[in-house]
């Protein structure tokens, strides 16, 4: 039987729904970190059945690093801006801005498939899909720009 705490505990660890983290811990039978990979696993599906949804709400990000030597303005998309005003939303353009700061990728297609910086276990496309399946609206990074002290642009 699977207890009230045990999902509650798992929710606050995921951000799952309270359905899914009950059908996870029954299906794995009270195991969490297994629950865990199979929510991690189900926001990864559910991402792939909403890559063709429109993105036309977002938010124009940016972060400044190394006593202002490095700075990155980002456009990242959803669909409504509901999901643009939410923290994970903020959360995730926030870690994606840091990532691009750090790693300098030369487009988009190259940070997707970058390992995250705190996670070498994910790569940016994997966390936008988990972002994606947390909150139920596809999620795409648009465009970027990073400058540099110094840096020459070609």
């Amino acid at each position: 039987m699977i207890s009230v705490d045990q999902i509650k505990k798992l929710r606050e660890r995921t951000g799952a729904g309270v359905m899914d983290c009950r059908r996870a811990l029954e299906e794995t039978k009270g195991d969490e970190k297994k629950a865990v990979e199979l929510l991690n696993k189900w926001g990864v599906e559910k991402a792939e059945k909403k890559a063709d949804r429109a993105t036309h709400a977002g938010i124009v990000d940016s972060y400044i690093h190394a006593g202002g030597k490095v700075g990155v303005i980002l456009e990242i998309l959803c669909e409504t801006d509901f999901v643009a005003k939410t923290d994970d939303f903020r959360d995730l353009s926030h870690e994606i801005c840091l990532q691009i700061a750090s790693m300098g990728p030369k487009d988009v297609k190259a940070l997707l498939a970058q390992e995250y910086i705190r996670d070498p276990s994910l790569t940016i496309e994997k966390l936008v899909k988990q972002v994606i399946g947390k909150l139920g609206e596809n999620i795409t990074v648009s465009r970027f720009c990073r400058y540099q002290l110094g840096e020459k642009i070609v």
